[in-house]
């Protein structure tokens, strides 16, 4: 793979150069990386970084990979939002999400929460890289028992798992093989099991008039627009991602509301 050879090791086009020579350590690189493509392995675990949002980040099995989709969840944000101060991201995983948004909004308070500690060493690793403050820390969203959360955000943004586990045989092997499936799956009988605990927690911990913006399944954006509607979220949004599937819902909440509206 030219990509992989060229990032592995110049990231520039030297690799093509009739007067290159490689070293035997170089050698032993480009061997390791092409079994490990071979082996399906996910090419940005075997690069060791990945894109996200103009920023390069590290990117390891200790996390899910980085996607397109979710680039236009934190585009949406982005586009969406005026006079933010405080943003949380829940199931932070690599901190992709919670990095982006502190880049785009360099004054803002950040935090990024995950139950994971691999996912938040990934993270903190990642906001060195990148040079950027944001809190990370761990939290369980589906105990809402302890209430040790005790800020108030003006946005709360979530990419939690949301694949039912019956979705496997639809799915990649590289994928299933080593992205971590504690970040992929839920129970075939509750699909909607995080966006549940997340929606309450948002009732308790966004500010007056906060927005809460859910990366989503597919064929479940639907059924997470309903589920914010009970929750008394107002101006229920979905929207289709560039493949024009529905990927993404934001709602707003206020502890006044009664009845959620779409």
């Amino acid at each position: 793979n030219r990509i992989v050879l060229e990032r592995s090791f110049y990231k520039n086009d030297a690799i093509i150069s009739d007067s290159l020579k490689l070293s035997e350590s170089d050698l032993l690189h480009f061997r390791s990386a092409v079994k490990r493509l071979q082996a399906n392995e996910p090419f940005q675990y075997v690069l060791g970084t990945t894109e996200f949002y103009g920023l390069e980040l590290d990117c390891d099995a200790r996390a899910l990979i980085p996607r397109p989709e979710t680039e236009e969840l934190v585009d949406w944000i982005v586009k969406d939002s005026t006079n933010v101060a405080t943003i949380l991201d829940l199931c932070t995983g690599s901190g992709c999400i919670a990095l982006a948004l502190k880049s785009a909004f360099p004054n803002c308070n950040v935090t990024g929460l995950d139950d994971s500690v691999e996912a938040l060493n990934l993270a903190k690793q990642n906001a060195r890289k990148v040079g950027l403050t944001v809190d990370f820390d761990r939290h369980d969203v589906l105990d809402n028992s302890s209430d040790k959360i005790e800020s108030k955000w003006d946005v709360i943004v979530s990419n939690p798992p949301y694949i039912p586990v019956s979705d496997k045989a639809e799915m990649h092997q590289n994928v299933l093989d080593f992205e971590p499936g504690l970040a992929l799956f839920v129970p075939n009988e509750d699909a909607l099991l995080f966006y549940r605990s997340i929606g309450v927690f948002g009732q308790n911990n966004l500010a007056l008039n906060g927005k809460l913006y859910f990366e989503v399944h597919e064929k479940y954006a639907k059924e997470v627009q309903g589920l914010m509607i009970s929750l008394n979220y107002s101006n229920v949004e979905v929207r289709l991602d560039m493949q024009g599937k529905e990927r993404m819902v934001c709602g707003q909440y206020s502890r006044n509301s009664t009845i959620g509206n779409q």
